[in-house]
């Protein structure tokens, strides 16, 4: 793929963003950590993105600038703009107080980055220095009350032009930025369009060709939006070569096994179901800690993979659904990320086993993915489905996890989901399912005492999964659903709601 935008990242909470509003645009981008440009053909434009760092500070990012100006039209955001300023013998000051949050900014010289922007518009700041001057050879073409918030080379400094904002175009706060965005990228720097999902099918698909010529590749499957997609696209590729493996682990949503399976067979994929219920749940036996609860499933699924693994000698190579969130923190510019969820390295198979990787969606963020699907013709019980995490229910199950634990929590988050469904909810969140408290409450049914647990539910909106607010449902539809929980689970006799918010709360309990 022909990669037209590089953004190298000096550590912004926002840099995925800028990548994300030019996908949008049907660009194709990619992020760099700042000290790693790469050597790629086709370039036409850089962005340097925001940072924590300092420019005053001697033991900050160190970048030599002359990588990146007078080769390609240069977008400086942020930090970005305070260090080309530094540079280049402008001022940058500690500011009286952090800038953080809405400010207005008022366009003092037209530019054609401000093509239909309008003279005063709402920007988002956050910073704690200010750019109090401008290097000879730049102009300031915007303003805020307190802040020089946009610059920009005179024509001539520079073989290619450099535009500086101190404001995140990228934030949504920004209302006109993603308009900045395109007037640079497409009015300047010239950038095309074709960054389509159709385009993406194709040019996958052969890249898959490529790489694997006439080998056969295994995979397991979860049943998820990105392992769905990518079985999809190598199988496009290279047909029957492609060996599914679909493991129950005793820990998936209510007949999801099953119903996983016929809709894999329905697509024409090559697969196998494994029922290995059991081998998880005699590993989780007498085990509370989450952590420890995590890599016990790990543990299973790494064995049982492994043994299935066997009946197919001709695999050279190992499919998975990693997407670029992922590898983005595997290259960040502070390092290797600790947060990459394990199942995107399959706890170490491709090492155990001595396969290849294949990732084709390894350049996608997750929107890409979903309409990727869309384009390859996967029905939306597919590549609309919510998030679910790998260890399944196995941390849903608060405190050690036991087959009717299982089955009650199976039981109440079917009923959970399926009212979600059919009252049109489903589609305007994120992420909901239900968790089991080990919690034993007091209860009265049918003029008897009971003594039985309490269920939680838990339904969130959410962009990307960093952060997430609890969804505000109605309360009769929440009424509905306690009362056919409470009614129809044997062993429930409570039914709570989390109104907790990520941060400081995560999506799943553990």
């Amino acid at each position: 793929m022909k990669c037209e935008v590089v953004i190298l990242d000096f550590g912004s909470q926002y840099t995925q963003l800028i990548a994300k509003r030019l996908r949008e645009m049907h660009i194709y981008c990619e992020i760099w950590p700042y000290n790693k440009m790469p050597e790629l053909e086709d370039i036409k434009a850089v962005i340097l993105s925001g940072s924590p760092y300092s420019v005053l500070n001697k033991d900050g990012l160190n970048f030599n600038l002359d990588t990146v100006i007078n080769k390609w039209p240069v977008l400086a955001i942020c930090y970005g703009a305070q260090m080309i300023a530094h540079h280049y013998g402008g001022e940058v000051l500690k500011s009286d107080k952090r800038e953080y949050g809405k400010a207005e900014m008022s366009i003092i010289e037209q530019d054609e980055i401000f093509e239909k922007v309008d003279q005063v518009t709402q920007v988002w700041m956050s910073h704690g220095d200010s750019i109090k001057a401008i290097p000879k050879g730049f102009e300031v073409i915007a303003r805020t009350e307190d802040v020089i918030a946009a610059y920009k080379s005179v024509s001539g400094q520079f073989d290619y032009p450099v535009y500086c904002l101190q404001f995140h175009p990228e934030v949504t706060h920004s209302l006109q930025g993603k308009d900045i965005l395109n007037n640079f990228i497409i009015n300047i720097a010239g950038c095309s369009q074709s960054w389509t999902p159709a385009a993406m099918v194709s040019e996958l698909v052969e890249d898959i060709k490529h790489q694997v010529g006439d080998d056969h590749v295994i995979m397991g499957l979860s049943g998820g939006v990105d392992s769905t997609v990518t079985a999809t696209l190598i199988h496009r590729a290279i047909g029957d070569k492609l060996h599914c493996i679909f493991i129950d682990n005793g820990l998936l949503r209510k007949n999801e096994f099953e119903k996983v399976l016929d809709s894999y067979k329905y697509l024409g994929l090559n697969i196998k179901g494994v029922d290995a219920s059991d081998q998880f749940l005699d590993a989780l036996k007498g085990v509370e800690d989450p952590e420890q609860k995590r890599k016990a499933i790990g543990k299973v699924f790494i064995d049982v993979f492994e043994n299935e693994s066997h009946h197919i000698p001709e695999a050279k190579w190992l499919g998975q659904g990693t997407i670029y969130p992922d590898v983005i923190e595997s290259v960040s510019v502070h390092g290797p990320s600790a947060t990459i969820k394990s199942h995107h390295n399959v706890g170490g198979l491709p090492d155990k086993l001595k396969l290849g990787l294949v990732e084709p969606l390894r350049v996608l963020f997750k929107d890409e993915v979903r309409a990727l699907g869309s384009e390859l013709g996967l029905p939306p019980h597919l590549t609309d489905r919510h998030p679910f995490p790998g260890p399944g229910l196995g941390i849903r199950v608060l405190g050690e996890v036991t087959k009717e634990k299982v089955r009650i929590c199976q039981e109440a988050d079917d009923i959970f989901i399926n009212h979600l469904k059919s009252s049109g909810w489903y589609e305007k969140v994120w992420q909901a399912g239900a968790i089991l408290l080990p919690v034993r409450t007091v209860g009265v049914m049918g003029d008897e005492r009971t003594y039985d647990y309490t269920i939680a539910l838990r339904c969130v909106n959410s962009i990307d999964g960093m952060t997430a607010e609890w969804s505000q449902l109605p309360y009769d539809l929440l009424a509905k659903i306690s009362s056919e929980i409470i009614n129809q689970v044997n062993g429930l006799n409570r039914v709570v709601y989390d109104i907790s918010t990520k941060p400081p709360a995560t999506i799943e309990w553990e």
